[in-house]
């Protein structure tokens, strides 16, 4: 993009300037620190100048919004033509409660939703189950049956509506009874909008919420895929999750590297099946963190659209622009929220949010300020959804696309962090003899990416106790008088409420029904034949989430009893 003889001039001129303007005052007055670096422990120069993007070629390396590389943005005009979609996690006791919440954050201006699911519907368990005693609707919805699920939809038109899913080991089933309940609203299937977080892989990484073995999880995860892209091709039955990884204590690097292999882990699975890459590609849809360090945040999400680009089109041959359009959801970071002075938090997620806008994110939501003590209150989720509001309506942010292009920090950056992902990638691939995906089972087996977390998570907090990262309100500006705010807190009935409800769709359903749908998943899954169509017959017959779930746990075993580990 420069001359040589013009990069010669800036060096000069740098020199210069360092020994005449900058060293002069650096001399007298000193730095801040000895070394400056972001959250990740990337170093940071004092100036970036052309010379330091010397390499960038405009076409291959950037290019326009919209076209390959995709580094500016996944689509032509972005936020110029609409804003991203406003996605507030909402969760917590009952279907009823949530339905509540739902409809309070539409009517505030929220553009999308976002589901959470307690502990139970997370791993497969059933309300009644004894160990779901004490954790039903504590931090997300209880749903067992599709009972649940229509009473969680009531008012609400699943054919206007796009809806994520956050939940992984039993996603299937919830998947089976969104379409179940698409169907008795009369939308048509292929119509429904929304997406299934679903990444098993990531689960063996870092968040550790699973049923049955890495095998077979991939299998199932693959099943929906299949299903999706016959009857739902408007619905992500994937959320290729960053995220978990980066709040178990990853680097931007690594949470970057980590996803995107997960990813074309997932790619490589349903080619296996014999399945088009220009069908199955569309269909993803990824997840990522956004930390504090906003610059590294910007680089990580361009960087992430020109690695997906690239690796698509050469490692896998996918054709269609689609295919190589990383397309991304952005949640800000929940290990950054304190409890210490929980107000400072709004500040953190403002922070975080502006990075996800400025590096293109897709949809978005803003963590509440009391997050780290309790379920967030209604107050709290306000002023998360206004910060988004806010952004859009009154920064300016939204008017330009990708406004930090160009910068030879940003660019430099951008550069170094896709470097740094791609020699992660390759060592996955080779550890899987130039798979991906076994790459990333052996990793799993071997305890590879826990090791690399655990190792960033441990050199990140040796450097906040020695204040070298400095956290407000927490090892610097700290106060002694109680701030925490007033909190949401589940009532203690709700797990007695949500039984009742349970025992009544028990009492009330068909048991013959029931037992000969289970039968028709058992078969179906020793058959090797895609399980979904026989999950959603389960399910309209008000199976429940345990049944459903029971039936891999005994065909496949536990992971827990697999490996020999408790969570």
């Amino acid at each position: 993009m420069y001359d040589e003889d013009e990069l010669a001039d800036i060096r000069e001129s740098r020199e210069e300037w360092e020994s005449e303007t900058r060293d002069p005052v650096r001399d007298r007055f000193g730095e801040r620190k000895d070394r400056f670096a972001t959250i990740s422990n990337l170093e940071v120069d004092d100036l970036y100048t052309p010379n330091d993007v010397a390499d960038l070629d405009f076409e291959e390396d950037l290019g326009f919004p919209g076209e390959y590389p995709f580094t500016r943005g996944p689509y032509p005009t972005m936020y110029r033509g609409r804003t991203w979609t406003m996605r507030q996690f909402a969760g917590f006791g009952t279907a009823e409660e949530t339905n509540e919440r739902f409809h309070y954050l539409i009517d505030e201006g929220q553009t999308g939703l976002s589901t959470a699911f307690d502990m139970p519907s997370l791993m497969g368990k059933d309300s009644d189950d004894p160990l779901a005693d004490g954790e039903v609707g504590k931090e997300g919805v209880a749903v067992d049956t599709l009972r649940d699920m229509e009473i969680l939809f009531d008012g609400i038109d699943v054919g206007e509506v796009s809806t994520s899913f956050t939940i992984n080991p039993s996603a299937p089933v919830i998947y089976a009874m969104y379409i179940a309940l698409a169907d008795q609203q009369g939308v048509p299937r292929e119509e429904i909008r929304g997406t299934l977080q679903n990444d098993m892989l990531k689960e063996f990484i870092a968040q550790k919420e699973w049923v049955i073995p890495p095998e077979p999880s991939l299998e199932l995860v693959t099943d929906t895929v299949a299903f999706a892209a016959e009857q739902t091709p408007k619905f992500h039955p994937i959320s290729v999750s960053g995220y978990h990884i980066r709040e178990a204590g990853s680097t931007a690097v690594q949470e970057l590297a980590f996803t995107l292999a997960d990813g074309f882990a997932y790619v490589e699975d349903a080619l296996d099946r014999g399945m088009d890459v220009d069908v199955v590609a569309p269909l993803l849809s990824f997840f990522f963190n956004s930390h504090n360090s906003i610059f590294e945040e910007v680089a990580k999400f361009r960087a992430a659209r020109r690695i997906y680009a690239r690796v698509m089109e050469e490692w896998y041959d996918a054709e269609k622009s689609e295919s190589k359009r990383l397309k991304f959801h952005t949640q800000t970071a929940g290990q950054s929220l304190t409890a210490q002075q929980p107000l400072n938090n709004i500040v953190r997620v403002t922070i975080q949010a502006l990075a996800g806008v400025l590096g293109g994110t897709q949809s978005l939501h803003t963590n509440s300020y009391d997050e780290a003590l309790a379920l967030p209150s209604e107050e709290a989720v306000r002023v998360a959804l206004r910060t988004q509001q806010i952004i859009a309506e009154e920064s300016g942010a939204a008017d330009v696309i990708d406004p930090l292009g160009g910068s030879f920090f940003v660019e430099s950056l951008t550069d170094e962090v896709e470097e740094e992902a791609m020699a992660y990638i390759e060592e996955i691939r080779e550890m899987g003899d130039g798979s991906v995906r076994d790459g990333i089972l052996t990793g799993i087996g071997e305890g590879y990416f826990h090791r690399e977390i655990q190792e960033a998570s441990y050199e990140y907090q040796e450097r906040v106790e020695d204040e070298e990262e400095i956290v407000v309100g927490v090892n610097k500006y700290t106060m002694d008088e109680d701030t925490r705010p007033d909190l949401l807190m589940v009532d203690e009935e709700t797990q007695d409420r949500q039984l009742e409800r349970l025992e009544n769709v028990k009492a009330e359903r068909d048991d013959e029904e029931v037992e000969a749908a289970l039968d028709e998943i058992q078969e179906a899954v020793e058959a090797g034949d895609n399980v979904m169509p026989a999950l959603i017959a389960a399910v309209k017959a008000y199976a429940t989430m345990g049944e459903i779930m029971d039936v891999f746990a005994e065909e496949h075993g536990t992971y827990r009893e697999t490996v020999g580990v408790t969570r």
